[in-house]
């Protein structure tokens, strides 16, 4: 059934959904003591940070106050993803496993917005749904990249290596 969505609307949910997953990583690095799992998700919500930062450029409301402001506001208690977080890591996360939560969480909010998108009927507010999926890909993309060589794996940038004769 199709959904419809107002702009201010569409674009506050990309901007809360990028916040959510920024507060994820944050609390993510601050519960695990493994230095390396620590640099990935503090990395990680650097970049989610900018990510949202491209929404909120175009958002022209004021009920979010600023970028900053509304970045800086403490994560939401009810949020399913913190929620997850805390039965899934301990103090001791590596940087496998800190890869790995990371994935899921990019995949599950590339599926979400995706989803979303495809009940949507005004193209200019599916296209922020749309491009909050390809944002979220692109990142995951990264991730598992960055996880392939963590793993040992061949790496993209390897590939000279193995595929010449």
């Amino acid at each position: 059934m199709p959904q419809e969505y107002k702009m201010k609307e569409a674009l506050k949910m990309a901007i809360e959904a990028k916040k959510h997953l920024m507060d994820f990583y944050i609390e993510a690095a601050a519960a695990t003591e493994n230095p390396k799992g620590k640099v990935v998700f503090t990395r990680l919500a650097q970049e989610v940070r900018e990510n949202a930062g491209k929404f909120f450029k175009h958002y022209k409301w004021d009920d979010l106050g600023t970028f900053d402001d509304f970045m800086a506001k403490p994560a939401r208690a009810d949020s399913a993803m913190l929620h997850e977080l805390k039965k899934a890591i301990d103090k001791n996360v590596h940087e496998r496993k800190a890869r790995e939560i990371a994935l899921q969480e990019e995949s599950d909010m590339e599926k979400n917005f995706t989803l979303a998108a495809s009940h949507i009927v005004d193209p200019s507010v599916k296209a922020i749904f749309m491009e909050v999926a390809k944002d979220t890909r692109i990142h995951y993309e990264i991730i598992e990249s960055e996880y392939a060589h963590t793993m040992g794996m061949v790496h993209e940038t390897d590939i000279d290596t193995y595929v010449r004769e």
